[in-house]
């Protein structure tokens, strides 16, 4: 059984012991509100991976061989130890990544979620019988067995870290992988916590593993190392390319789970004030800061004008401010972009698309608030007459900021929609079935939401096309990934 996670959470976790970096170096983590150290965790190297593959790989027979029932049990301790930590969590997850404490809470009961939704299928993993051609004896069949692929790693963002962590290790540990968890070097503070409270729940050593360190070592060695047989990667669709690259050659087992830029449709029939709800939460939930936010908003020119208004009264209800606290009602606190580098690049896209003519119709500037000014802050911004030629709409926007288009109907939409690289989520918002089944049809798009917000729903598969990615995470489906198919014949029988 693992060490009792009483040691500190600044130290890595491998083999079941909170340990440091074997060059004893650490790296900081700083608060996105205010630049100050938030903690500091240990800067592991290629040396430190390998110590957590050959962890994982002498773990690995024991789990595989583990009763699934017993495997789904240990899981849900973890989750019970997790669920009393959860308000605490909340603010380390805040404190770190910069999200706004209820939305932290909301990313924790998410991954409470996940993860009892997997333990819940560790028993109910099936394979087949197949009746053979008589041919082959009169009573042979087949059978279709399902095993664990064996070592997997687990690389992570910084956006939503503890959810996508969740999609990571729910399905790999149920079917009875070893896993190593390859946090964002910025925010790695909550995973370690909750991974040292999942181990000390009775996981065997080894069988979940952390080590913190920059992606060129840690995530390089993950890719590389020919013991993991299993690479689940979330992140932008450069660096998944690079994770092709590396892994691909060697035949291991790759989901990516890249970016995106979503478009939200409204037909004229829609109920308005939903759906001016679920662009404004789709969009500028976490800061914007998500793979599957709205980033590209089509407005009906029937309602186009009304819809605007509305969306830019609850926009400017946006109040920017320190993540910890709350605002007065009816004000909604925002907190801060997660880098330096990001509010750049919101920026330089935002000069990109007004250089081409858009208008900004609100937010879209740094706060002139000096008690903001060592955070990366930035109001949060509607623009229209954007071309769609611009870098607003080609490229994947990772902040609050939403173009908005009138179209003269659904074909226009659609066509708009699919003018772009990417293809992870999308949504219609209509009471008309006709208009959503050919939206779900013709959308080049791995989710289509039919008058629901942009949200991964742990019963069903989700997953991109085109430059968002390959493979699937959430649903019984994300399982397959981790499991290898073996084909087995008994003939000969009386």
């Amino acid at each position: 059984m693992a060490e009792v996670a009483s040691a500190s959470m600044t130290k890595m976790y491998v083999k079941g012991q909170w340990v440091e970096a074997q060059s004893g170096e650490t790296q900081e983590v700083r608060s996105p509100h205010d630049g100050s150290v938030v903690d500091t965790v240990p800067r592991g190297s290629r040396d430190d991976a390998r110590a957590a593959i050959r962890a994982a790989e002498d773990a690995f027979p024991e789990w595989a061989d583990t009763a699934a029932d017993e495997r789904a049990r240990l899981i849900l301790a973890g989750v019970e130890k997790v669920k009393e930590k959860q308000k605490d969590l909340a603010k380390v997850l805040s404190a770190e990544q910069g999200k706004p404490v209820f939305e932290a809470m909301g990313e924790i009961h998410h991954f409470l979620h996940g993860m009892t939704f997997y333990a819940g299928l560790a028993s109910k993993i099936r394979g087949a019988q197949v009746p053979l051609p008589p041919d082959m004896g009169k009573h042979s069949y087949g059978l279709v067995l399902k095993r664990p692929v064996g070592v997997c790693g687990a690389i992570v963002p910084w956006n939503f870290p503890i959810t996508l962590m969740g999609t990571k290790i729910g399905p790999a540990l149920i079917a009875g992988n070893t896993v190593i968890v390859k946090p964002a070097s910025s925010t790695p503070l909550t995973s370690l916590q909750i991974i040292g409270l999942l181990n000390e729940a009775g996981l065997p050593a080894g069988v979940l593993n952390c080590v913190t360190g920059p992606g060129r070592e840690v995530g390089e060695e993950l890719l590389e190392n020919p013991v993991v047989r299993r690479i689940a990667f979330t992140g932008e669709s450069g660096t998944g390319r690079r994770v092709m690259e590396v892994a691909g050659p060697q035949f291991k087992r790759i989901t990516l789970e890249l970016g995106g830029s979503d478009p939200m449709i409204v037909m004229p029939d829609a109920d308005l004030r939903k759906a001016v709800s679920g662009a404004m939460i789709g969009r500028f939930w976490n800061c914007g800061q998500a793979c599957l936010a709205v980033k590209r908003l089509y407005l009906h020119e029937e309602i186009h004008d009304e819809f605007l208004e509305a969306l830019l009264k609850k926009v400017g209800s946006y109040e920017l401010g320190d993540p910890a606290t709350r605002p007065e009602k009816p004000f909604v606190r925002m907190g801060p972009l997660h880098t330096a580098e990001q509010r750049e690049e919101i920026e330089s896209q935002l000069a990109d698309a007004t250089s081409k003519g858009a208008e900004v119709l609100i937010g879209g500037s740094r706060p002139d608030d000096p008690a903001l000014g060592s955070g990366h802050y930035f109001h949060p911004a509607v623009v229209a007459n954007v071309s769609h030629h611009s870098r607003l709409v080609q490229e994947e926007v990772f902040g609050p900021v939403l173009p908005v288009f009138k179209v003269k109907d659904l074909d226009e939409a659609i066509v708009l929609a699919n003018d772009n690289q990417y293809g992870l989520g999308s949504s219609i918002w209509t009471q008309n079935l006709t208009w959503s089944n050919q939206a779900i049809r013709e959308i080049q798009a791995g989710v289509t939401w039919v008058n629901q917000i942009h949200y991964g729903y742990d019963e069903l598969p989700f997953g991109g096309v085109k430059a968002s990615g390959i493979g699937h995470e959430h649903g019984p489906e994300a399982v397959d990934y981790y499991q290898e198919t073996k084909g087995a014949v008994i003939g000969g029988l009386a």
